[in-house]
Parts: C-alpha cells; structure tokens; sequence
C-alpha cells in the first residue's frame, strides 16, 4: 500500500527497485529467451488461479480506491474478462506461436522461408485508475502469451489494489518474470523512461503524449491506448424504447469512468426530449437511488469530482441546460455522483473539449444525418462510435465513412469484451492493438527467416553483369 507520511522516501525506494528489477528482468530473458509453449500456458494458468483465488480481495482492495466500487462491475468488468481471455488464449497459443511457411519467389529458389514469432524481452505496461485491474492483466496475459517478461506500474490512485496485485502476482511468479512497481507521479515519468522493449500505456492524452516522448529517446515501440471523445449517432428508423437501456448501462458503467463509455449523443432534433425523458427512466429503474447504493459506482477522487462539477459549472456560464437524474442529495462519504443531461451545448464548453469520464452527458441534435457524420468527422478520431439503426445500408454507409477505433452497431462498450476483437485507438485516440491474437502480435517480434542449402542459383546475377544467363533472367522476370 502506498505510504502517505513519506511519499519522497518510498518513491526514493521505489525507483531503486524498479530499476533493479529492470536489471533482473533484462538478464533473466538473456538467459530464456523462448520460453517453451509449455510454459507459457503454465504462467497464464498461474495468473488464472491467483485472479480466482483472490477475487473477493481484489473486490474489497478496488472499492476501498473508488470509496465505493460495485462489487458486481468489477466482477462483471474486471475479474470475468480476465479469466474469460486467458482461456480463449489458452486454446489458441499452440497455433499462434507455430512458424508461419511464407511463399518463395522464383528466383531465390531453391529456398524456404517462414517467419519465426520469438518474445520480445521486457515489455512495460503503464495502467490507469478507472479498471485498474482488468488493464493491468489483459496486457500481461498478451505478454506472457508471447513469451515476455512485464513489469506493471500501477496508478497512484489505486494504492490498495495496486498493493494487493503486488502481493498476489509474488505468490505466483519470481519478480524477475512478474514484477508490480507502485509510486506517485515520479515513478510513472522514471517508468516511461525505461528502455523497455515495449511499453504499452492506457490513459490520458496529455499524459500520452509525454509517455511517447519519453519512450522516444530509447527507441521503444508504445502502444497506445487514450479514449477520447466516443460518439453516439442514433438514427431516427429506431424505436427509442429499443435501446435506451443500453446507453444508459454503457453510460452508467463504473460512473461513465471507462475510455469507451459514450461521451456524446447525435439524435434527431425531435427526438431529444423523448430521450432526456427516457434516459431518466430508465436510469431509475436500474439505480432506484444513487445515495449509499452499491449497484452505483463512485467517481475515483476529490479531484476528479471536483473536475466534473467544474466542467458543468463552465458549461451551464457558457449557456447550457443541465438536468440531473435524480434530485437526491448524496451523503453516504463518497464521490458518487448523480448523471447530468446537458442540451444546448457549444464547442468552446469544456465537456465538449475534454474526454467526460464521468457521468455526465451531452446530447446534440441533428437534422439530417449528413450533418451528424460532418460534426464527428471534424472532430479527433474517437476510441469508439456508437450507431443505433435497424436500417442495414445505413450501418455500412457509416461504418465505411467513419474513423475510429473500434464501432458497435445498436450497442455500446460491450465490444470491448469480445476476445475475438482486437482493442485499440486510432489517431488521438491511440496506436496499436492489442486482445486475442493481436495483442500476442503486438508483444512478438515476427522474425523473417530465408533458410537455403548448397545449391546457389543465385551466382547468376553476380558481377560481372551483362552475362547472356543474367540477361535472359531479367528478360524472363522484367516483363
């Protein structure tokens, strides 16, 4: 757990251990440098029973960070998706990691080539607040999957989980394979400055970009991952009592602090007030109450809280509406926080500049949808859009028109779940992928290899040129 009564001296500590650990690591691998398919399946077995043995912990350890987590998101959200990939993973790998026959051209016969998957080393994985534990694992089972060691800096506002996981994982792996760094702000800059082979980051843009510099000066290949603003286009051919639940669950999820929560509605001007009206609803139903409920997850901080009521203060100067779900008064010690619906929102608003990850959302009308493809495409490419339509050439129109990261037709977040599909940004939203067999190509280097034997057809192109052989060569190869 993170000592608050000395923060210098424990980062002092911290950043000796993990370049001591680094050190390790880097040898270890000199020393194992493929490690068998045999192995590889033990390590992700190992990480599968330490998760299940220690779920009710991790539960307890995740909802002390938030103030109050719901146990069943982070079941639902964090210890299920874990334990689901290592399996879809587990009966995949024995084909992944085989040697891939690649086709010889004429000319470089006799010959055979293949490409070899080998590990890349020490990959780095940097994890943010919001699902600290689903987003620290699923990149390490990539890596392990792919015959690496990893190092995991946790965020600082997680310090009970970030503790535990470090308390876990030992009981399953030496530090030289598995190793949990924690720390304050100063820990996460030396981490990124790391010479890692990889280093895969989930978070910020801001805090993105500073990740990439850093990770530039020693030439290490990042993933990643940042959010970003991710659309809802709802189309008006769609029955509104169709798919609210699915909006206001994928809005509602961890109190919206998920990097494809949805950050914006586009709806037919018509439609908005049935909207507001049935967002609200709906959200009743599922939340009777927001107040000491622990179905209802809390914002992760003061700060974060504040952030939020700061951004609907500058909105509501600037000309917005701003309706509240519910009216209660919240007086439980958390940081949960009631969903606003904001119309009437302009660009220079800051819940319009910023990624929300909160509960708050925005809903703009359209009145055509050419104008609803116009606003997204002007805008940063988003980590997800969301399209709510029954009308089949409309989906493809705007799936092939549209740029982002990942699209769900008539659902929202629950793509993220399919471990089928790889995950990751595109543009400010991102670089990279990873999940499913993505993710162990993103953590392998796939090695082209050219094997020949004692037959070397290719004398007949070595100087001196303008032999009669090399001339028919190019004349039967240059036509």
């Amino acid at each position: 757990m993170t000592n608050t009564t000395n923060p210098s001296k424990e980062s002092s500590d911290e950043l000796a251990r993990l370049k001591q650990i680094f050190g390790r690591q880097q040898q270890a691998f000199v020393n194992d440098p493929m490690p068998t398919l045999e192995e590889r399946k033990l390590h992700l077995k190992t990480l599968r029973t330490m998760l299940l043995q220690h779920r009710d912990e991790i539960t307890q350890a995740i909802s002390a960070d938030f103030t109050s987590r719901s146990a069943n998101e982070t079941l639902f959200a964090e210890i299920m998706p874990c334990i689901s990939h290592i399996d879809y993973v587990l009966k995949r790998l024995n084909r992944w990691i085989k040697p891939s026959s690649r086709h010889v051209e004429l000319q470089f016969m006799p010959a055979r080539a293949k490409v070899v998957y080998q590990p890349l080393g020490v990959v780095g994985i940097m994890v943010p607040f919001n699902y600290p534990l689903n987003l620290a694992i699923e990149p390490l089972i990539a890596a392990l999957a792919a015959g690496n060691r990893a190092m995991i800096k946790m965020s600082e506002c997680t310090p009970h989980i970030a503790g535990l996981l470090g308390e876990i994982l030992l009981k399953g792996f030496d530090e030289d394979r598995v190793a949990v760094i924690t720390g304050e702000v100063e820990v996460a800059k030396a981490f990124s400055e790391v010479p890692f082979d990889h280093l895969l980051f989930t978070g910020s843009v801001q805090v993105g970009k500073l990740v990439m510099r850093a990770a530039s000066d020693n030439l290490t290949p990042v993933t990643l991952e940042l959010g970003g603003k991710s659309p809802v286009i709802i189309a008006d051919d769609i029955p509104l009592d169709d798919i609210i639940d699915r909006i206001v669950f994928a809005k509602s999820l961890n109190a919206g602090q998920t990097c494809l929560a949805p950050d914006y509605v586009l709806i037919p001007r018509a439609k908005v007030k049935p909207f507001l009206d049935a967002f609200k609803s709906t959200f009743k139903q599922m939340y009777p109450t927001v107040n000491a409920n622990p179905d209802y997850t809390s914002v992760i901080d003061q700060r974060n809280y504040q952030r939020l009521q700061d951004w609907l203060l500058d909105a509501g100067k600037k000309g917005a509406l701003i309706e509240k779900v519910s009216e209660e008064i919240i007086d439980d010690g958390t940081y949960r926080m009631t969903p606003h619906l904001v119309t009437e929102v302009t660009d220079d608003m800051k819940i319009m500049q910023e990624e929300m990850f909160g509960p708050i959302l925005p809903v703009l009308p359209y009145d055509s949808l050419e104008d609803a493809l116009a606003f997204i495409a002007s805008r940063p490419r988003p980590l997800s859009l969301y399209l709510f339509t029954y009308d089949k050439a409309l989906q493809e129109r705007v799936m092939t028109r549209t740029h982002a990261g990942s699209m769900a037709i008539n659902e929202a977040v629950m793509q993220v779940g399919i471990d089928d599909l790889p995950f990751g940004g595109i543009g400010s939203s991102g670089m990279g992928q990873y999940h499913g067999h993505e993710g162990f190509l993103t953590m392998s280097k796939a090695k082209s290899v050219l094997i020949k034997h004692q037959l070397n057809s290719m004398k007949f192109i070595y100087p001196p040129y303008g032999r009669k052989i090399q001339k028919w060569i190019l004349g039967f190869l240059i036509r």
